[in-house]
């Protein structure tokens, strides 16, 4: 570790964090935001239902499209100033949706995506350059937690607002936190390039390579691997040992079912709480808000049960989570709160094993970046058609139930994909080289 390096990591970087962490609440809050007057957007603007998934799922389609060019926009300017970029986005993406025109609005939403997915790349580089390796694991949980909290604040309160203001302002109002995030990280901008040359300069560059044991999950780890979308290139010689490796096929099919659930099922929860119970617009987005807030926790299951628990334990109990909540929106739909809360453990916590996973099977940085690459860009690529599917099978029957049953099926192909990856996982940390957790 060079004298740079050790400067920057002597105390922990509050004012970074706190930066990260201000912009995390703006990296999937505007996504989720119009899930809960989805409904009055499709009497306002006369379109279909599966029109409407379009405004949720594209810009997933721009993680998967897009994160190759947002990585080399991040080499090219820096990460202080890629940050800035992204949330810049953000606001005009948020801005363009505000007309009332779907054109517009698909449009707006597109650009949200573009610029969440520069995000999505620079901010695992940031927490890796500037957070000491024991505390990377802390700081990825309270990131990941965070952008939960944007979600939840979105789907909670946008219908009560809508109700007062109207929905295209509704949706505008929330571009007060993509604001305070430009503030906060402009002010860091500006305190880095103060600090002269040499400071700017590494502010866009990537750190060599650190290695540590994450005390949270119990797994020995290079902590860019767990934390996003990697911002490198696989050798050719790594990509196509990769390909040829069934665990690498298990990582992409349980990360797009999982996407494709959790983006199909945010988008239309409100109006399936509507529907199914009863119940208002703001009272439907409370409810739908609950997958979202006990998310939060979520996260944080998994280290907890690694810590403490046989390897194979957590993808378990997420694929648990996942059954009981596709099988009592069937079954009881009167209980949607508890469904929602179990469920929520299913997508916070099955991030975090499957990446998990792909640091105990990759058996070198290379291999690492292109499998993470593979499995997000696939993965969001399935994610980006839960919305449309959903609404498509509901404005060809009437009902939620053929989509409640495409859950429950899907979610026990999933199951059967992530319990066989981390099998695989097990058994070639031994061969592969990969450094493993509990066993």
């Amino acid at each position: 570790m060079d004298g740079r390096t050790a400067v920057s990591r002597s105390s922990f970087p509050w004012f970074v964090i706190a930066g990260v962490l201000t912009a995390a609440l703006s990296l999937r809050g505007p996504i989720v935001s119009p899930t809960p007057v989805l409904r009055d957007i499709e009497a306002d603007l006369g379109i279909t239902g599966a029109s409407a998934g379009l405004l949720t799922t594209a810009p997933v389609l721009m993680f998967a499209l897009l994160t190759p060019l947002a990585a080399v926009f991040v080499r090219r300017t820096g990460a202080e100033m890629a940050l800035l970029v992204s949330l810049s986005g953000v606001l005009l993406g948020t801005v363009i949706r505000t007309v009332p025109d779907f054109g517009f609005m698909l449009a707006g939403m597109m650009v949200i995506g573009a610029s969440i997915t520069i995000g999505n790349v620079v901010i695992p580089v940031i927490i890796r350059r500037d957070v000491a390796p024991e505390r990377v694991g802390l700081v990825t949980a309270a990131y990941a937690a965070t952008m939960n909290v944007g979600s939840l604040l979105t789907s909670s309160l946008t219908a009560p607002l809508a109700s007062l203001i109207g929905w295209p302002l509704a949706l505008l109002t929330w571009s007060f936190i993509t604001v305070a995030g430009i503030v906060l990280w402009g002010a860091h901008l500006t305190r880095s390039r103060r600090k002269g040359p040499g400071a700017e300069r590494y502010s866009g560059e990537f750190a060599p390579r650190r290695e540590g044991h994450d005390a949270a999950s119990g797994l020995d780890i290079d902590p860019a691997t767990i934390t996003g979308p990697l911002p490198v290139i696989a050798s050719r010689r790594a990509e196509r040992s990769m390909m040829r490796r069934p665990v690498t096929w298990l990582l992409v099919a349980s990360f797009g079912m999982q996407s494709f659930l959790y983006y199909g099922l945010s988008t239309w929860l409100p109006a399936i709480a509507s529907d199914e119970l009863g119940v208002g617009p703001d009272a439907a987005g409370a409810l739908a808000s609950i997958y979202q807030g006990a998310g939060i926790a979520g996260a944080f299951v998994v280290p907890f049960l690694a810590r403490w628990t046989p390897r194979l334990v957590p993808p378990m109990v997420i694929c648990v989570a996942w059954v009981v909540l596709g099988a009592g929106l069937l079954a009881a739909p009167e209980l949607l709160g508890l469904w929602l809360a179990i469920g929520a453990i299913g997508h916070a916590g099955g991030f975090v094993v499957i990446f998990s996973v792909l640091v105990a099977v990759a058996r070198s940085d290379s291999e690492a970046a292109g499998l993470s690459a593979l499995v997000q860009g696939g993965g969001y690529v399935v994610a980006a058609t839960g919305g449309p599917v959903f609404g498509l099978l509901h404005d060809l029957t009437g009902s939620w139930t053929p989509a409640l049953l495409l859950v429950l099926a899907l979610v026990g192909v999933y199951s059967a994909v992530l319990i066989g990856a981390s099998v695989a996982s097990m058994r070639g940390g031994s061969r592969g080289g990969a450094k493993g957790g509990r066993g």
